[in-house]
């Protein structure tokens, strides 16, 4: 099956499902593409076996699919371009201490706290999984998902500060979640003997400095030569070859490709191409071409993460410990939340009846599942996959569905109060 084959096949499973859901479910379209992929999916596993072709040609096509790598190499850089083009520096400029802690210190916070509370419930269910992938699971969860975030906050009643905390720490934490994620995989692997205080720190400064630094100066270049000319496509093409640079440059270099795209894309959104009304035009076209970008991504990846299911029979085997991974990852985001707020709330402009739904907000999506997908083999690899798959539709349907409702009664305690 070719690559064109492929990605025609799930554009067109991505066009009927997102019909489905636009003519008959109607609610938030994420939310409604993931939910019918996971049905199909679902359908498929139980009654695949009295619809043989039909199974076989869903696994196939699943098989001619690189997820973690056409998430990470591919989709993600564009994904994450479209959002932070779109957001609002200005208001992330007012919440940026909120943020940089959440991003930091929340993901450490939650890594720890969940890879502990995991390994602990994994020694009551007899299941046994060492600490160290325990805490591997916990950082490929306990960032925020970009992508899961902005497509379902954006059709939520969610306060404007609180959105653009949860906003702009998801599109933040992903460098020292990747951090941990590299350092607990090779002692996984036991490539080293041991990771030094000093050996972290390098690898955060170049991940993290090194996609900063190399988005700014390329988003300056990329810019100066927009303002150069007013051709709506000419300036279209400089903004996809943006992003498709940063994404080959920051893999060379070992940077942090989503940090490095999100700067590039705050940047360029906060600038003005032209004063005249031409460039007012300008930058509507290349917002709305860049809109309809993330939204067909938006669709094809949940369409993805929906269609993987198949490939994993893991109903029977790992429902326990997903349910678990469901409870415990909450928890580990709650604490997360709740203790820079405890110690710095005077600072934070961020008070405890905000923390519940900072909590629920805190979405996971498809940056988790490729990342669980990337880890090397093991004995533990299935099992890490198929709590990290419970927890993610978990938290894009249900926690998605019920967020409108978890703001109201929120703020409803908060005026009683």
């Amino acid at each position: 099956m070719s690559t064109y084959t492929v990605v025609t096949i799930l554009v067109a499973i991505s066009a009927f499902f997102s019909y489905l859901n636009a003519r008959f479910l109607k609610i938030s379209g994420t939310i409604g593409i993931v939910t019918i992929a996971t049905i199909a999916s679902v359908f498929l596993l139980v009654f695949g076996k009295s619809i043989p072709s039909l199974n076989r040609f869903i696994i196939t096509l699943t098989d001619h699919i690189d997820f973690s790598d056409m998430l990470l190499d591919t989709m993600l850089g564009f994904l994450l371009f479209a959002g932070s083009l779109n957001f609002d520096i200005n208001l992330l400029k007012g919440q940026m201490k909120p943020v940089l802690i959440l991003s930091t210190v929340g993901v450490i916070l939650s890594t720890g706290i969940f890879g502990g509370l995991f390994y602990a419930a994994s020694l009551m269910l007899h299941i046994e999984v060492p600490l160290v992938y325990c805490l591997l699971f916990g950082a490929l969860i306990s960032p925020t998902d970009p992508v899961a975030v902005s497509s379902i906050l954006k059709k939520s009643k969610i306060p404007k500060h609180l959105e653009t905390i949860i906003t702009g720490e998801s599109l933040f934490n992903d460098g020292i979640g990747l951090v941990l994620f590299i350092t607990l995989s090779q002692l996984a692997r036991q490539r080293v003997p041991h990771v030094s205080f000093a050996h972290v720190a390098t690898l955060f400064a170049t991940e993290v400095f090194g996609g900063l630094i190399l988005g700014l100066l390329m988003a300056l270049l990329v810019y100066r030569l927009m303002k150069a000319v007013e051709d709506f496509q000419t300036i279209i093409i400089l903004s996809l070859a943006l992003v498709m640079s940063l994404t080959v440059l920051c893999a060379l270099f070992h940077f942090s490709g989503p940090l490095s795209v999100v700067t590039a894309g705050l940047y360029i959104g906060s600038q003005h191409l032209t004063s005249d009304e031409q460039g007012g035009r300008t930058r509507q076209y290349m917002e709305r071409f860049w809109k309809l970008i993330d939204e067909l991504l938006n669709t094809v990846l949940f369409v993805m993460i929906g269609l993987q299911l198949i490939k994993l029979p893991f109903v029977d085997d790992y429902w326990q410990s997903g349910l678990v991974a469901i409870v415990l990852i909450i928890i580990a985001r709650g604490l997360s939340v709740l203790l820079p707020v405890a110690l710095l709330q005077r600072t934070l402009d961020v008070n405890y009846k905000s923390v519940f739904i900072l909590t629920w907000a805190g979405l996971r999506g498809g940056i988790s599942v490729a990342l669980a997908l990337s880890l090397h083999e093991s004995k533990y690899k299935e099992l890490i996959i198929a709590s990290c798959y419970f927890v993610v539709i978990f938290s894009i349907i249900f926690q998605g569905l019920t967020l409108n409702n978890v703001i109201k009664y929120t703020l409803r305690k908060k005026t009683e109060a």
